[in-house]
């Protein structure tokens, strides 16, 4: 029987748990700095680690800061998960990726370029992490907090995205099912203002003018085939 650690308290890190009762580690809940919580991970017993630790600040130019956590870390974490072999590890992985692809990316079709440093530092951890680990599930995913907690919401910014309990239940799904790879994680591509109305009736529009993609659209069929989806 599989079991289970969680790396990270963050909104999805604490769905999971709350969903599932699975441990986890973090830097709060620890009291260490990011790198000090390798040894923990190492010596636990779970034979699959879920790595939710990510610098999610999408707007950011700090490259430094953005690439340690979300690209740095990683490189280190799988070559320590190979040093022992028998440990899983289950990367979550965003949207952003795709954002100069082609819409309704597939898998398969990540560009070699990203329009933030949020985004290249993911296809640079994904990259790390399809090539050198042992054993690996990549989830490329956007979640929302439920409700939708802000006054407005971009109309014009359309992608796969959902709520992290819907995302975290398709997550859990992909996890029991032992998927490997990469895998595309979300719902029927929608905007971002339509997804918010669904717990927020006063939610009011606007438009999108930050330095970040507005269409990021995935094709998730193999997200569907696995997990037996059909929306």
């Amino acid at each position: 029987m599989n079991e289970v650690l969680v790396l990270g308290d963050g909104l999805l890190g604490s769905e999971l748990v709350k969903q599932t009762g699975w441990e986890y580690v973090s830097r709060k809940k620890n009291q260490k700095g990011l790198y000090s919580l390798l040894p923990i991970v190492l010596f636990h017993d779970a034979n699959i680690i879920v790595n939710c630790i990510a610098n999610t600040d999408t707007y950011s130019n700090d490259k430094d800061s953005i690439m340690e956590v979300n690209y740095k870390f990683v490189v280190e974490l799988v070559d320590e998960l190979n040093s022992v072999g028998n440990k899983k590890l289950v990367h979550i992985s965003t949207d952003y990726v795709y954002s100069n692809s082609i819409q309704y990316a597939k898998e398969t079709d990540v560009p070699s370029h990203n329009a933030t440093w949020y985004g290249y530092s993911k296809i640079l951890a994904d990259g790390y992490v399809e090539n050198f680990s042992n054993d690996y599930l990549i989830c490329r995913m956007t979640h929302k907090p439920n409700p939708f907690p802000y006054d407005h919401a971009w109309r014009n910014q359309i992608g796969n995205f959902d709520y992290v309990d819907k995302q975290t239940e398709r997550l859990i799904k992909l996890i029991d099912s032992d998927a490997s790879g990469i895998v595309n994680v979300g719902r029927k591509a929608t905007s971002m203002y339509e997804l918010a109305k669904e717990t927020n009736k006063d939610v009011d529009w606007n438009e999108c003018d930050y330095p970040v993609p507005n269409v990021v659209t995935m094709n998730i069929d193999k997200m569907k085939d696995i997990i037996n989806e059909s929306n």
